[in-house]
């Protein structure tokens, strides 16, 4: 029973402890409950059941980091230089993150933010909470809800549950030490929702910045100050999450990098990350800036940089094998070489007065050879002396082991300098296997029928040809068929082009009966692909005009945009992928809606891309007919 009574006392007083050294910065409400749960648990038996519950519950509350804040680094000059050293581009997250740094220097404090970061897989959204963590001094904290479908392990469990415990925020606190960590709450828009409640709404009072300054967690319940936490979230798809939530977030949308950034991301950072991982040093390899170009073109049009960092593994883990492989063999070689004959390493490694004494030393051995064939033996001492006086004396040695060690030197050089392997265009595939992608472009010029379109993908964007062809004639036989898997979005799109072309054509060339005599057959080619988006009207219409002119569109040529029945043209998303698309396809002229101008202008495109493309803005789709088709009107205007 004394054992029992002592040890109830070293608890309370190990709680108490921790009490002391963090007193004055506890809230009062916070220390009632504690010194009343301290004096619960001097009253409890330490064999029943809530005296462990007590125990772990006091356990949780003295824990906890309760007015620790890390102190906040407000350089802005150095947090500039962390983000630019761990990331390329990004200048909006890195402008913002900059702003709140600079903001939190005027006040002298800082305020715990939601931002929400957005884009396509591999584009650095995680990595980039790391370096805002170290940019600012803060600890870091990460926890993916990705598929997350029970509310307790946000708001946690109470505690007349077995094995209860806190929630995740609870958690983070007291791993951190610090009340004041960025955490990163990774995967937003893959929540689940189970039996369990809806972890979504759950997340409202730990995101929302009017509530989250008294978060009440099931199990410790008692408040606790979340408002000085910054709160970093990522997300793939901003309209997979709910809106309310959505609605306490600032969201930062990340689009992708072009082609010249991953040259640089991956000359800059993930070539010299891998070459260190690799044990391969920079002077055995060469990668040429041909070979990255090839890489990125042909095996990684991806938006992010994932799958690049994975095809780079891939050849300096090849690059690795051959090095081994030539090192292996070559050490039989150097093996073999050391243990040659010591006349024929003479022969090799000693001038030509070393080379005349072996002779010399040959010649006497031979003699001597021939007399003990005889059963000679030396009748005299003097033989004996004359035979230890050949024997080279100790500088001579030095002399030869010298020359030898010269030989190894030069060999080993040798080896070295046929160890550099170069990785080029024309033994890339050697390393990574055949190309994945493939010219998007087909038709120097299209022919009739046939427009180039432009697509937004998980890609980061894409070329597309929308093809038109006349299937059936006859009076009154005038339909359209559409294939090349399209939504419900692109098939409306088509049924809507046919009845403006109609307008158009009606409107142009009053006695053409082509829409009403013919059964049309509109393909998107790539079938594998499921397409659907608001942005292919105006491409179809010009494809179906171009069929019943029997005209083909003007070369170098591709549009996007969505159209009404009346012919006005919709603005479409995307733009900085789609002009990197057309780049890529080396087309001249593109065609946006008017609307989308602004997004062209203010979008971070760099200059090389913009350069040499003659881009025109629409509102009416009888501007796009005149660029389209009426190259003489178009030079009149």
């Amino acid at each position: 029973m004394c054992s029992l009574s002592c040890f109830c006392s070293l608890a309370a007083a190990k709680f108490r402890e921790r009490i002391e050294l963090n007193k004055d910065k506890i809230p009062a409400h916070v220390l009632q409950v504690i010194e009343e749960e301290l004096t619960k648990l001097q009253l409890l038996e330490a064999s029943s059941s809530e005296f462990n519950v007590t125990r772990n519950y006091l356990d949780w509350l003295t824990a906890l980091p309760w007015g620790n804040y890390s102190d906040d680094n407000f350089d802005v000059l150095r947090a500039q230089k962390i983000l630019d050293e761990d990331h390329y581009g990004l200048t909006d997250v890195k402008e913002r993150i900059l702003e709140f740094i600079a903001v939190g220097k005027h006040r002298g404090t800082s305020q715990g933010k939601i931002i929400c970061l957005s884009g396509p897989p591999g584009v650095g959204k995680t990595s980039i909470g790391r370096s805002i963590a170290r940019a600012l001094d803060r600890k870091f904290f990460r926890f993916s809800v990705g598929g997350l479908a029970d509310v307790a392990e946000i708001k946690g469990h109470r505690r007349t549950y077995i094995g209860a415990m806190p929630g995740k925020m609870v958690q983070c606190l007291k791993n951190v030490g610090t009340a004041n960590p960025l955490v990163l709450i990774d995967e937003i828009d893959k929540l689940g929702r189970g039996h369990a409640g809806d972890p979504a709404s759950a997340l409202l009072e730990l995101l929302d910045p009017e509530q989250n300054a008294n978060f009440l967690d099931h199990y410790l319940d008692v408040p606790i100050d979340l408002s000085k936490v910054l709160f970093v979230c990522t997300a793939n798809v901003v309209e997979m999450i709910p809106n309310p939530l959505l609605d306490r977030m600032e969201v930062i949308a990340i689009a992708g990098y072009i082609t010249d950034e991953k040259v640089h991301i991956a000359r800059d950072y993930l070539e010299k990350s891998t070459r260190e991982a690799c044990g391969i040093k920079p002077e055995q390899v060469e990668v040429t800036d041909a070979a990255l170009l090839g890489l990125i073109e042909n095996y990684c049009r991806e938006a992010g940089v994932r799958n690049l960092q994975k095809q780079i593994e891939k050849i300096y883990r090849k690059i690795a094998l051959q090095l081994v492989r030539r090192r292996e063999l070559a050490e039989p070689v150097q093996a073999a070489a050391q243990v040659v004959e010591p006349g024929e390493s003479n022969v090799e490694c000693i001038d030509e007065s070393g080379k005349q004494e072996i002779e010399n030393n040959a010649h006497t051995g031979a003699q001597s050879d021939e007399r003990s064939g005889h059963d000679q033996v030396p009748d005299t001492p003097n033989e004996v002396d004359v035979a230890a006086e050949q024997v080279p004396q100790p500088a001579d040695q030095l002399t030869e082991t010298k020359g030898h060690t010269d030989c190894e030197k030069n060999q080993s050089e040798a080896i070295d300098n046929s160890e550099k392997i170069l990785v080029d265009t024309s033994n890339l595939s050697d390393f990574v296997g055949k190309p994945v992608f493939h010219a998007e472009r087909i038709y120097d010029q299209t022919p009739v029928g046939v427009v180039m379109g432009l697509a937004w993908t998980a890609m980061g964007g894409s070329t597309l040809y929308i093809e038109t062809t006349q299937v059936e004639q006859g009076d009154g036989k005038g339909a359209l068929h559409v294939t090349g898997q399209l939504g419900d979005v692109m098939k409306e799109s088509a049924q809507i082009a046919h009845t403006v072309a109609r307008a158009i054509l009606l409107e142009k060339d009053p006695d053409n009966p082509f829409f009403a005599n013919s059964k049309l057959h509109l393909h998107v080619p790539a079938g594998a692909t499921p397409k659907d988006g608001p942005s292919a009207g105006c491409t179809m219409i010009t494809s179906m005009l171009s069929l019943a002119m029997k005209k083909p569109v003007k070369r170098d040529l591709a549009m996007t945009g969505e159209v009404t029945l009346t012919g006005r043209i919709l603005p479409i998303g995307g733009v900085k992928e789609k002009t990197i698309a057309a780049r890529r396809s080396e087309i001249k002229t593109i065609i946006f809606p008017s609307a989308n101008r602004r997004d062209y202008d203010d979008d971070e495109l760099a200059s090389n891309v913009k350069e040499g493309l003659d881009v025109h803005f629409v509102d009416d789709y009888s501007q796009i007919f005149n660029l389209a088709f009426g190259e003489d009107e178009a030079a009149k205007k």
